[in-house]
Order: C-alpha cells, then structure tokens, then sequence
C-alpha cells in the first residue's frame, strides 16, 4: 500500500512524464490534482478563464516547445468547451494531453454526466477511458505515448470518484518516453533517388517547396544547396514560412499566400519538388498552381490522395534531409548541375517585387494595414516569435512581413476558427518569458476570448498584442461588397480595446496614424507588464489575396 490516492499517484506521473507547465480551469473533476501538480511538484500552472482558452494555451505551448501541451478541464460543459481547440490541435499534429475530470462512476445520476468519448473521437483526438485503479498508470502512458508519437491530443478521462480511491500499489511508474522507439532518420530508396535524378536532369523550371517536416529535419542548407545545383527556385509551405528568406532566389510561400511572380514561376514550371510538406488544398490552390510539373514529394508519411487532390508523380518514403543528401550526392557523382531558372535577370525582380502595390484611400484616423504591417516589420526584432491569429488580416500579415526563422511563426489556423490567437500567444510566451513575443490578432476574433486580458495580468505573462482593428469581421465583409451586397451585418464597430485592456490592468494604446511603432515599442520594452495596440485599420482595403479570389481581380 502506498498511502497515497489515485490523483496524487496520477500527479506524479505527470511529473514523471516531464510536465513541467499546465494550464487549468479548475472544477470539482480536476481541482485536487491539478492543485497537488502546483502546490507539491512545483508545476507552473496558468489558470486561464476558459477551458477553451486553457487548451489553446497548450497548443501554443507545444507549438514553441515541440513538447506535450498538458491542460485540464472538468466534467460535463468544462469539457463540452474544449472542442474547438481539440480539432485544430488534431489538424494541426499538436500533441496534448487533457486531463478531463469526468463524474463518478458509481453515481446513479450527475448532472454533470456526458460520454466524453464520442465527442472526443468525433475532434480527431485519442481518448483513454480511465475506469479500473488497477489500470490507471497504464492509461497516464498510453496518453502520453500516443500524444507523443502520434502528434496528436488525447483526452484522458478520469471519473472523481477513483480519482479519490486508496491506491493500493507502490506507484512505481515507467514513463513513456522509455518504452518509445528510438528516433532515427529513415533513408531513401536508392531506386527511387536515381528517379529523381533523372527528373531533375531533365528540368529546364524546377521549383522546392519545403514544409514543416523540411524544418524539423534540419533539411534547410540541403535544400538550397540543391536547389543551387539543379537551378531551382525556392518556396515553402505557410507552416515553414521564413525558411529561404535570405536566399535571392526565394519566391515566398506556395499557393493562396503566393505573389504575382511566384505564381507566374508555379505555372511554367516543370518539376516540383517538395520536402516534408502534405501539398494540401491551400498549397497548391487546389491543384492548380503549378498544372504542368511533374512533381516529387519527399515526406515521412507521404500520400497518395489527400483533400481531394492526387499529390504527387513519385513518392519518397524518408526522411528530408537524408533524401536531399542522397540526391546531392547522385547529381555529384553525374556531374550533373543545371542553370534552371536561375538568372541575375529573375535574381533582381525577385529583389524589386512589391507583393501589392494597388492604391486605396484611406479614412482620415486609420491607417493602410498594409503600410502597418510593413513598418510593424521594420520594427520589431527579428528574434521575436509571431504570433498570427486567424481572419482576412492574416493575409497583409503573411505577405508584408519577412525575416524571421520558420521557428519564430505561429500561425493559428489549423482548422479555420477564430478565437484562438490570444490564449495560444500566452502559451508561447510562457514559453519564452522573456517578453519578445507579438501577438497580431483582429478585432473580432480577441473579443471571442478578452477575458484572458485578466490571465495575462494575473499571471505576470509578458507579451505585445497588436490587433488590426476594422471595426467587423472583416472576412466578412469583403465578400459581402465583393458580390455586391451590404456588408452592414458583419460591421460591429470599432470599440476601445485600448481602454478595456488598461481596465485589465495592462498598458493600452490606440494608434491611427504610422510612424508610431518605434517609440511605442521603446516605451514597451521599459515596461514589465504585458501592451496592447489597438490600431485602427482602413476597413475597405482588401487582401490581395481576397481581390484575387473573391473579386476576380487579376
């Protein structure tokens, strides 16, 4: 007998796990557990005001670590709440895990009572039913096996009642990591990289594209020295944006983030090639970026067919930088090195290509987002970690803003909600702490959860927000005056955010003028809490990306 009860157990578990930050919303399914994970292991706990807010603060947690996101929640609508960030977080691969305080399981009623597996399932995520003590540890490593090598949440259900029960064992506990495989590069066919290098010899336009498995891999050098020899041009996918920026021969992300120009080299090109990346809908613009190449995909899980869309011509099961390495190797020993399209002719309009020049005017007391979005650039280091939330703004941010390694960005768009920006920039900075971390969010989508404001505050989280204020949803609104019609129902106004964030207790600043960035930032960095800009955008300049979808400009 070990003298302890199954929730203490189960915290030390977690400890054992090398959990070392939680973010609750605490209940009567949770609360003696995640106050035992504070309290005695010394556990950072960020108690958010949402449950969703709390499982978000994981993600971006995870997102900046590369480690398990843990949150807890409790039963019936504690949990009810969390699905939203359970589907971004499964379309996104983040590992979590959520510790999901359930009703007892002897109770004849609760009014707490729901089936959490079916709602868990139905996001994408795993869920491990705790139900037997004689199991329980077993089910901390199952969730934590899969949230770790399946990159995906997994709920673990917990009832209070067992929670509370004597444990009658001596808690000896095997963490998962010991019981995982051990990580390994996987090696190309050698077959199939002599396939790629006849594909390669017989280019005369080939494109990379280089995804987040590009990143992780470490495949960057090898991908432009690649492209180097056999004259390619470089892009990447959103999730690897920053990759190439310093190389001249760099065209930006691939597909609806895409520019003029590398659109114009996606649709003459006759061989892509793309490394860890999934050559999704929104990478390819559904399959018709780049109609006449032949295309390779180098990727750890590559497929076959995926949203819709046949991906590539040949597959390489591997990983990307043994596969770029091997085909490096090939090319040298044929001697094979080819100009491509590389030209001091394209070298320059690269150089020189303004994404988006078209003129709007401007209401007196805003600004373009545009120019914004530029100078927010210029101005903030370029060792700050970004992050981006969802809406119509995430376009000026994605096309005006550079420079920054594919680590620094956190784009929070997985499944297209809105609402999860704030809580996962206090995930990130919880991180960091160290204060060098931007929040760009819209208006719409912060109101979804300003209430975390009061976390930031209460917890000390330092980070900068800048919200492009349109007074609407923006995204909205766009399409309503793109097919004519009266955008007046997705208009809310423009409020003061500056205001309701210094009713938090942090620093608030409108701004509707540029030129202001600099010496803001100057008198944010003096300080020691957290600032939020409210800076108020044109609301009638679309995206280029908007005028080219949903306005049919050309």
């Amino acid at each position: 007998m070990s003298n302890m009860r199954v929730y203490e157990v189960l915290a030390q578990a977690f400890v054992a796990e090398g959990v070392d930050t939680h973010f609750a919303l605490m209940g009567n399914a949770n609360m003696y557990w995640s106050s035992l994970l504070a309290q005695k292991h010394g556990v950072r706990t960020i108690h958010a005001r949402h449950e969703h807010c709390a499982c978000a603060m994981a993600g971006g947690y995870s997102r900046a670590t590369g480690k398990i996101g843990v949150a807890s929640v409790t039963c019936g609508p504690g949990f009810t709440q969390i699905m939203t960030e359970l589907a971004c977080a499964t379309r996104g691969n983040t590992p979590l895990v959520i510790f999901a305080g359930d009703t007892e399981l002897n109770a004849s009623w609760s009014i707490h009572e729901l089936d959490l597996g079916p709602l868990a399932v139905a996001t994408g995520a795993h869920y491990v039913p705790m139900r037997h003590i004689d199991s329980v540890l077993e089910c901390v490593r199952e969730a934590f096996h899969v949230a770790r090598f399946e990159r995906r949440p997994v709920v673990l259900g917990v009832p209070m009642d067992l929670q509370q029960q004597p444990f009658p064992y001596l808690p000896d506990y095997k963490p998962s990591t010991d019981l995982g495989p051990t990580p390994q590069r996987a090696q190309p066919d050698p077959a199939l990289v002599d396939q790629v290098v006849e594909m390669i010899a017989a280019a005369r336009r080939p494109i990379i594209i280089a995804g987040r498995g590009a990143v992780h891999s470490g495949a960057g050098a090898a991908l432009e020295a690649l492209a180097e020899r056999c004259g390619a041009l470089l892009a990447t996918s959103l999730l690897a944006k920053g990759l190439f920026d310093s190389n001249p021969f760099a065209i930006g992300i691939a597909g609806a983030f895409a520019g003029n120009l590398a659109r114009e080299q996606f649709a003459e090109s006759d061989l892509v090639i793309a490394a860890g990346v999934g050559l999704g809908h929104y990478t390819t613009e559904g399959g018709y970026l780049y109609p006449n190449a032949r295309v390779v995909q180098i990727d750890t899980h590559p497929r076959g067919l995926w949203q819709g869309l046949r991906v590539a011509d040949l597959h390489i099961r591997a990983d990307a930088k043994a596969s770029v390495d091997a085909i490096l190797t090939k090319l040298r020993e044929r001697h094979i090195a080819l100009p491509g399209l590389r030209t001091h002719v394209l070298a320059q309009r690269i150089a020189d290509e303004v994404i988006d020049s078209k003129e709007f005017p401007v209401e007196p007391n805003t600004v373009d987002p545009r120019a914004a979005l530029l100078e927010l650039d210029r101005v903030v280091p370029k060792d700050w970690d970004i992050v981006v939330g969802n809406g119509h703004f995430t376009n000026f941010v994605l096309t005006h803003m550079r420079g920054r390694a594919p680590e620094r960005w956190h784009v929070i768009n997985y499944f297209g909600a809105i609402g999860s920006g704030l809580p996962a920039a206090v995930g990130v900075a919880v991180t960091r702490n160290d204060g060098k971390v931007l929040l760009i969010e819209g208006d719409g989508s912060l109101l979804m959860h300003i209430q975390e404001l009061e976390t930031i505050k209460r917890h000390g989280v330092r980070l900068l927000a800048c919200v492009l204020n349109d007074g609407a949803y923006g995204a909205e609104a766009h399409k309503f005056r793109a097919h004519g019609m009266d955008p007046s129902e997705a208009i809310h106004g423009r409020g003061d955010l500056a205001a309701v964030a210094r009713g938090f207790g942090l620093r608030g600043v409108t701004v509707n003028a540029l030129g202001r960035f600099e010496a803001l930032l100057r008198e944010h960095q003096k300080g020691d809490t957290a600032e939020l800009w409210d800076v108020h955008i044109a609301d009638k300049i679309p995206s280029a990306q908007y005028r080219r979808i949903h306005f049919g400009e050309i």
